[in-house]
Formats: C-alpha cells, structure tokens, sequence
C-alpha cells in the first residue's frame, strides 16, 4: 500500500517545448563530399562528418538514470493517482461496486478517456477482488497489457536517406522533438538533414536553425512564406547528393478540424513522395498531453489524412493527467514511440511500457 500514501515529490519539473537552454556549442561542421548540388532555391548548412559507425536507430539516455529521470517527472500523475486511490479505498473492507465507481472517476479525472476507463473497469470488476492490494494488482496488470499491445516495428534495413515527416498542431513541441531527435540520431553517428518546411509561421525557421546547429545536423530551408512542399523536396533532393542518412521534415503546425490546412500537409507528403517514392519512411505525429482528450482527437485526425506510424507524446511532465498515455495506446492501433519529461535532449526517451507502468505504480 506504500504507492498509495507517498509523499509528493517537491521537484520542480520542466517544461518540453521551452526553447534549447545555453550550453557548449557543437563541434564546427564539416562539409561533406556533394556528388551533386540540390536545387539552387535551397540554402543549407553542412553536417558535421561522424565518427563513429552509423546505426540503425538513434541513440537512447543510458538505463541506468533513465527511469529515475521518469518516475520523478512523472510525479504529478503518480501523485494524484494515489492520492485518490487511497481516499477511494480508506476504510474500506471490500471492494464492492461503489469502490469501482469512484476508481472509474478518478481514472476519467486522469484523463484516462470514458471509454478506456469503463473497458478497465468491466475488466475489474471481472477479475474480482477482494481487498485494495489487489485491486491495485489487478489494475496494474491491466494497464500494462495496454500500454504493450502495440510495440514500435524493428526499423527495417532500407536505402539512406530516412525521411521522417513530423506533423501536429501549433504549441505542441514538434520543433523541440525534432532537435531532439536529430541530436540522438548525430550521437549515433548518422548524417542527419532537417528541412525547415515550416514557412509561415513567424521565427520558426530560425527556432530550427538553432536546433539543428546544436545537434549537429545540415538544415535546408527557403525564403519566408515560400512553398513548404518545395521545401521538402529540396531537402530530398539535397540528401540524396550528400550521403545523409536520416531526412526529418518539419511542417507548419496544421488545425487537424481545418480540410483545407491538412490537404496542404498532404502535399507536403506528396512531394516528398515524387522525389523518392517510399518515402516518407515514417510519419510521426507530435501530440501534447496537457491538452487531454483534444490528443485523442488530433491523432484520429491526422491519421486518417496521413497515416501516422507513431506518436510522440511531449509534456507528461507538466501535467498531473498522464493518463492519456493509456487512452492513445488503447484508442489506436499505433506505437508510442517516444514521451517528452522535460527540456533537455536526454528527455526525449523512448517509450518504454513497463518502465512507465513502473514509475507510475513506483511505491517510494
């Protein structure tokens, strides 16, 4: 029962999507042998040359530190979860269904969503038991067998370069995700394009270029307000004549309720397409978890328009209803592939279903 009655953690926690703090600067860029120059509407900065072997997949914090990093920014969540819990059960001698009633309120007030709630619930009450410590059990193991039924693919061998487009509406992290994740990948040794096909909204090329910079990573961008689509497809064009290995494609933040914004995302997607035809290789979908059941929305959304592969669900540390991790994993048949727990690079992490269960549930 320690879970229930833990003491609030007084940590400060930090927020996803504020901009790069200071620190050392990247290692000057080296330019890289250019077989052939991308279109001369582009203008770009040369990737660093890596050291070290390429990989498959970008590199992750360590685990050691990993999930003490998570169960301390997970606390809000974790504490509001027990808290409930234990004024839900205290006194109780059994759990009958009005005990059932009130878990099902606190797990909605979470933003665990009404219909993954009543689904967890019915699957309660069906396992039947008798006192909180199994109650508590019970209600782990459930949300464990959610959280892991839909497991990220293993990232198939493919021809250089990955392009990953990365998409969502405006104020959820997406340029913060993307030096990020261009970070894990140049520490992994690959040759890492961004292209700047965000245009239209005011500073968001120079945000990228500031990401990109500290990563590492050779950015394309054009004139402000120019054609998004023929930003990608320069930035295509320009990997493919400089070896790079991974391409990722911001966009401009799109109203998921508005058409004639996500068909212009479409094209983008189109372009990117004509350049080289499998690609986009992957097309994640940022998505802010204070904005609660909204995610849910925008991920329907997006998905229909796009076919979204993944998700990237930022800010779980500025929020006490991390419960939408549980409502987007139950919703969809999509991978969660990365949680955003704070402004440093190392807080974009991958997700980890049992970790997060575990730092969740954490009793001390």
């Amino acid at each position: 029962m320690g879970w229930f009655w833990r003491k609030k953690d007084k940590t400060p926690t930090l927020a996803d999507d504020a901009p790069p703090q200071a620190g050392p600067s990247p290692s000057p860029p080296q330019p890289l042998p250019t077989p052939a120059e991308p279109s001369p509407a582009a203008e770009s900065v040369p990737a660093p040359t890596p050291d070290a072997p390429a990989e498959s997949e970008p590199v992750a914090p360590a685990r050691s530190g990993v999930f003490g990093r998570l169960k301390q920014r997970l606390s809000k969540t974790r504490d509001s979860l027990s808290s409930g819990f234990a004024r839900i059960v205290t006194g109780k001698r059994k759990i009958d269904a009005r005990v059932l009633e009130d878990l099902e309120e606190l797990l909605i007030t979470a933003d665990v969503g009404v219909q993954t709630s009543t689904a967890l619930i019915e699957r309660l009450t069906a396992a039947r038991p008798a006192d909180a410590d199994e109650l508590q059990a019970a209600l782990r193991s459930e949300v464990r067998a959610i959280l892991t039924r839909h497991r990220p693919a293993a990232a198939a061998a493919a021809a250089a370069p990955h392009v990953i487009m990365v998409v969502g509406v405006n104020g959820v992290g997406k340029t913060t995700t993307i030096g990020k994740l261009a970070a894990r990948y140049t520490a992994a040794g690959r040759r890492v394009l961004i292209a700047a096909a965000d245009t239209f909204r005011a500073a968001a090329v120079d945000q990228i270029a500031i990401w990109a910079e500290r990563a590492g990573a050779t950015l394309v961008r054009h004139r402000d307000g120019a054609d998004p689509a023929a930003v990608a497809y320069d930035a295509v064009e320009a990997a493919l004549a400089r070896n790079v290995d991974v391409v990722i494609v911001d966009t401009a933040g799109r109203l998921h309720t508005k058409v004639n914004l996500m068909e212009e995302i479409k094209k983008v997607k189109r372009s990117i397409a004509k350049r080289l035809p499998e690609a986009p290789h992957e097309v994640l979908l940022v998505l802010d978890a204070t904005t609660g059941q909204n995610a849910v929305s925008q991920a329907r959304l997006f998905n229909e328009a796009l076919g979204v592969t993944g998700i990237a669900l930022t800010k779980l540390d500025g929020t006490a209803k991390g419960g939408i991790v549980i409502a987007i994993c139950e919703s969809f048949d999509l991978p969660l592939r990365y949680i955003g727990i704070g402004e440093a690079i190392e807080d974009l992490q991958d997700f980890d279903p049992e970790g997060f269960v575990q730092a969740l549930f954490s009793e001390d």
